[in-house]
């Protein structure tokens, strides 16, 4: 039997119950449902959303970069999140970061610390990032499911066999499990999910990092450097400025997730303070991530030097054993089902607010429908929810297929949001915040600090646009992406 009710409010979980029922424990001062979560919910969410596919591919990033100069940015990066996430944390809630309102998205901090414009250009930054990279994640997720069906090929048949595979079944079976987690309500639900996918990204950091370790002691250290790449013998000089270019751009988009970090915080108890768990987590979400970077990095430029691969699980730096190389593929593949979520969450949150804002009275919009699922309990379906959230998920499995090399446009995309997202904002509010002075020591070391960050996000822009523009040279519609 269905219960029918009405939602008027601005909350993203559409609950039946009220506060006026009299049980005030179960909601927070704000008469919103209570929230559980902790540092380590925070700390797997912020994991899933860091760590990614990606640090598989930070091996390649080092050979461009060297021993000097790769450790050392990704070690800048580090700390430069960290600081900018730990300001945004205090952003939380205004005018202060311990008592004050709250404010429930990265948009609602941007108004009430800086209003005006800013507004706009911050949701055109954080949606438009977390719409590439839910495009990227179901491209990326694809290629790990076909590795694996070519890492048994390529062990039934010889390495030397090509074993082309199409990914659009793939990504059609991404997309179908995705349209199922999508109808998780909201960020406050998907703390399981996230725990398993930070479980997962261990898992296959791991794996890789051990399979480059077992290489270097079988094989020994391949031909490194302490510049990269060597012009002349590897690249061309060009080649070097232009690669050099994108591994830093790859790095620095690595550590970026401050376009879920608000979203992140609000699912946090009350107390202890937000800011203050929040600020732990993100010390031990980038402290870990950090760990594996530098790991997986290093240790793969050592495994594989100046030819090390875009990525040494999907890309076949390794072949055996064939069943490991499965299950770390797979792991990526469970990981990136999580992340998707993770970056997803906040713009359904975003469109389904906004509708109900200006339809309050749309029944189809605002109405849950309580259903008794069998051992699960009451399960409420909102048609809205339902259509809205498949028809995007159909719509990015769709853009994935057209546009194969669209994960590689993520770094131009990320060039357009680091800034923006992971520095300059959080910047401009701790000033306002805080009441800097201006011209003032500390204002004027930000305004350093804001500026070169700036700097290194157009010359990451600059290889991305380079590194798209091969891309588009060379894509062929109808031959298989890997």
């Amino acid at each position: 039997m269905k219960e029918e009710f009405q939602n008027n409010g601005m909350y993203l979980e559409q609950n039946p119950e009220a506060p006026e029922n009299g049980d005030l424990k179960n909601f927070d001062d704000d008469g919103r449902p209570k929230r559980t979560g902790t540092v380590i919910t925070a700390s797997a969410h912020i994991i899933t959303a860091v760590i990614g596919s990606g640090v598989l591919s930070l091996a390649w990033a080092i050979a461009q970069l060297g021993w000097v100069a790769g450790p050392a940015v990704l070690m800048a990066f580090s700390c430069i999140t960290f600081f900018t996430s730990t300001m945004l944390a205090d952003s939380y809630r205004s005018p202060g970061p311990i008592i004050g309102r709250r404010n429930y998205t990265y948009m609602d901090v941007v108004r009430s610390h800086l209003g005006g414009y800013k507004v706009q250009l911050c949701g055109i930054a954080q949606y438009g990032n977390l719409i590439g990279v839910t495009v990227g994640y179901t491209i990326t997720a694809s290629i790990s499911m076909v590795a694996v069906k070519r890492s048994n090929c390529f062990h039934r048949n010889g390495h030397h066999v090509k074993c082309h595979i199409s990914n659009n079944p793939f990504m059609i079976i991404f997309a179908a499990i995705q349209i199922f987690l999508s109808q998780i309500p909201n960020f406050h639900k998907l703390s399981w999910l996230s725990i398993l996918a930070a479980v997962m990204s261990f898992a296959y950091s791991s794996i890789g990092l051990g399979l480059s370790i077992a290489k270097v002691a079988g094989d020994g250290v391949a031909k490194t450097t302490l510049t990269g790449v060597t012009v002349g013998v590897d690249v061309s000089g060009t080649e070097k400025v232009w690669r050099s270019f994108q591994a830093i751009g790859d790095i620095a988009f690595a550590y970026a997730y401050s376009t879920v970090l608000i979203e992140i915080q609000d699912t946090l108890k009350s107390h202890p303070p937000e800011s203050k768990v929040m600020k732990r987590a993100s010390g031990v979400g980038v402290s870990t991530t950090t760990l594996f970077y530098v790991l997986c990095g290093c240790i793969g430029y050592a495994a594989f030097g100046n030819n090390a691969p875009g990525n040494f699980l999907t890309g076949f730096g390794f072949y055996e054993p064939f069943w490991l190389i499965d299950f770390a593929n797979v792991c990526i593949a469970i990981h990136l089902i999580g992340a998707y979520q993770v970056f997803a969450q906040p713009i359904f949150g975003f469109v389904e607010n906004r509708c109900s804002s200006k339809w309050p009275e749309n029944k189809f919009i605002n109405t849950e429908h309580a259903v008794n699922v069998p051992l699960y309990g009451t399960y409420y379906i909102n048609l809205f929810r339902l259509v809205w959230r498949t028809v995007y998920v159909i719509l990015t499995a769709v853009l994935a297929m057209i546009f194969p090399f669209f994960n590689d446009f993520l770094g131009l995309i990320g060039a357009g949001s680091f800034y923006p997202l992971t520095v300059y904002f959080p910047i401009e509010m701790h000033i306002a915040q805080a009441k800097i002075p201006k011209y003032s020591v500390r204002w004027i070391w930000l305004k350093v600090l804001s500026w070169a960050c700036l700097v290194v996000s157009l010359v990451a822009a600059a290889g991305s646009i380079q590194g798209l523009s091969q891309d588009v040279k060379t894509y062929k519609p109808f031959k298989t992406q890997q």
